[in-house]
């Protein structure tokens, strides 16, 4: 990855963290040239590993063929041909405009490397959410110090085994924390916000610059007026792919008593549309990674009351696609990221009230409304959009 991955948790990871900085301070990764060999490599590796991508997934996640082809490799790919296709534009000097100070000079910004970095991956979608930065860096001419979750247990060893086959490696560390001591030049990190915490904590030591994905509670609201089972079918998608496994996916639908009425029966349409009337016996239906994140997300169940699904197996980490009603504000399940197949539903008297009890949360990673009429849209704009850019200033 002009250098990556693993290595035995004893290792001395300042040795690694050394190595790569001197493999990087010999200028190796900044040509043209060992970029695009490195971008066609990690394209190699999908479409060569592509079986055993699929085969590390099912046994992760129980992800359907399907659904890692369109949210984990294709999305990759995308990226890969992105990168190639623009490299060379991307690597060029930007000329900008003179001033005073400068009116002598010949005025450019040269995109330059940050040199040794840390991707740290996320479980839920761990090809997706580790080869996607993983692409930009190494277009951006670094080497790379690649992370994957340990709870994504077969992908790790996957691509812990199979990529040095296809890139330039050095090795890597199977530890975040003592891997977080070493001075990094930039972290990339995908994950919860407690992770967040960490991660920004050991970045600060060193003052690193960083970018972190985190998740959140990610808002649906469903006006009154609107295409009920239009709007539940693409909440129920949304919501049930990868098990509710997803930081974007809806993670409550807002709405009024009326609306609820309304939407239920649409729900359950497109739940068994999806998932057949047995979910649990769907190839198309997930499973949570683990038993931590199964009993986790299963004590949320005891929210509400249980409209639809709510079935559980501990032995599969199964947890059936369910909706949960008579929710309060005070339930667990609308205090934290929910991360699972469950889809509360909360009560409000009006738009207004919906937003009201938006803007008083953590910003969310995305906020979702139905409606067909144009004056709500307006309204989210105006009252969310605009309140929101006014609270950051």
């Amino acid at each position: 990855v002009s250098k990556c991955l693993f290595c035995p948790s004893t290792n001395p990871y300042a040795d690694l963290v050394h190595c790569l900085r001197a493999a990087w301070m010999t200028g190796k990764t900044r040509s043209e040239e060992y970029r695009v060999h490195q971008l066609e490599a990690l394209c190699h590796f999908l479409d060569e590993r592509h079986a055993d991508i699929q085969h590390a997934l099912c046994a992760d996640l129980h992800k359907p063929c399907f659904e890692t082809e369109i949210t984990e490799i294709i999305l990759v790919r995308n990226e890969l041909a992105n990168a190639l296709n623009n490299l060379c534009c991307w690597m060029k000097d930007e000329r900008v405009n003179k001033n005073l100070m400068t009116l002598m000079d010949c005025s450019f910004i040269r995109k330059d490397p940050y040199g040794v970095v840390l991707i740290i991956g996320a479980y839920n979608y761990p090809i997706h959410l580790t080869l996607l930065p993983l692409v930009g860096a190494i277009a951006a001419g670094n080497c790379v110090v690649l992370k994957p979750s340990e709870l994504s247990s077969c992908t790790e060893r996957l691509l812990a085994k199979a990529l040095p086959c296809y890139m330039d490696p050095v090795t890597g560390p199977e530890e975040t924390g003592k891997l977080l001591e070493n001075k990094f030049d930039y972290i990339f990190c995908t994950g919860s916000t407690h992770v967040g915490k960490i991660v920004m904590t050991a970045a600060a030591k060193h003052l690193t610059p960083l970018t972190l994905e985190l998740g959140g509670k990610c808002p649906c609201y469903v006006d009154r007026c609107c295409d009920f089972q239009n709007a539940a079918n693409r909440i129920a998608w949304g919501k049930f792919i990868n098990a509710g496994q997803t930081c974007v996916a809806p993670d409550y639908v807002i709405c009024t008593v009326e609306v609820q009425e309304k939407l239920l029966p649409c729900l359950r349409e497109a739940i068994c549309k999806f998932f057949g009337n047995e979910p649990k016996e769907s190839p198309d239906f997930a499973r949570m990674v683990n038993d931590k994140h199964f009993q986790r997300a299963r004590a949320l169940l005891g929210s509400g009351h249980v409209a639809i699904g709510g079935e559980t197996d501990e032995c599969e980490h199964y947890i059936a696609p369910t909706v949960l009603v008579n929710v309060k504000e005070c339930d667990p399940v609308m205090q934290e990221e929910i991360s699972a197949p469950i889809l509360p539903i909360f009560i409000v008297r009006d738009l207004e009230e919906a937003i009201d009890f938006i803007n008083c949360r953590e910003r969310p990673l995305a906020v979702y409304a139905f409606s067909s009429d144009s004056k709500v849209y307006f309204i989210l704009f105006i009252l969310f959009y605009l309140i929101r850019q006014l609270l950051t200033r």
